[in-house]
């Protein structure tokens, strides 16, 4: 694992929390003094009390290990700040809006980082009517294919999965502008201003 709980971190928690070294230590069935320790990074805490340490401190263990605690406010996000996360084993895609930290088949998962198409992932647009009628230009065997594509504007995304065999064809409604992400299982996530 990257991180490891720091002992700035336990402090800054339990004083947030309004605890004292000797309550927390209380609380986790350890001397105070095993508390100093971990502050003063003279020693971590053991591996099994990573979880108690984590709901006495009042924040998840993710929290915990990367010192940053989640505050959960009404912040307006705007989608523009789209974050696609795809898991090497089961193939889940997950989308967020802004920094996040996701986990899937036990794997901590880092964003994908888009590229600009090569001419190997060619995407033509066509009006059709009130719609756009998308094609990206890319095989679709099982070994190499589109999975998705997704048109992001500020205030809305419109998602479209796709499966080896079939086609990478959609409609989409492209009003405004926004960006167009399409990801290929063997290439990555890919973005075009639209």
């Amino acid at each position: 694992m990257d991180n490891y709980i720091t002992g700035a971190a336990i402090r800054r928690l339990h004083e947030k929390k309004g605890l004292t070294q000797q309550q927390l230590a209380s609380e986790l069935c350890v001397s105070s003094q095993a508390v100093s320790k971990w502050e003063n990074a003279k020693g971590l805490p053991d591996i099994t009390l990573i979880e108690p340490l984590a709901a006495a401190l009042g924040v998840s263990v993710m929290e915990l290990m990367s010192g940053d605690t989640v505050s959960n406010q009404n912040i307006s996000a705007n989608l523009m700040w789209s974050e696609f996360y795809v898991c090497p084993l089961c193939g889940n895609v997950i989308h967020t809006v802004g920094d996040t930290v996701i986990s899937c088949c036990g794997i901590t998962l880092p964003p994908l980082e888009a590229e600009t198409p090569d001419e190997y992932h060619c995407v033509s647009v066509q009006q059709v009517e009130d719609e756009h009628f998308l094609t990206v230009h890319h095989e679709m065997t099982k070994a190499h294919f589109i999975s998705f594509v997704a048109y992001v504007t500020a205030d809305r995304i419109q998602f479209v999965k796709f499966y080896p065999e079939g086609n990478a064809e959609t409609r989409l409604n492209l009003r405004g502008r926004g960006l167009l992400y399409l990801y290929c299982n063997k290439h990555g996530l890919m973005k075009l201003k639209i």
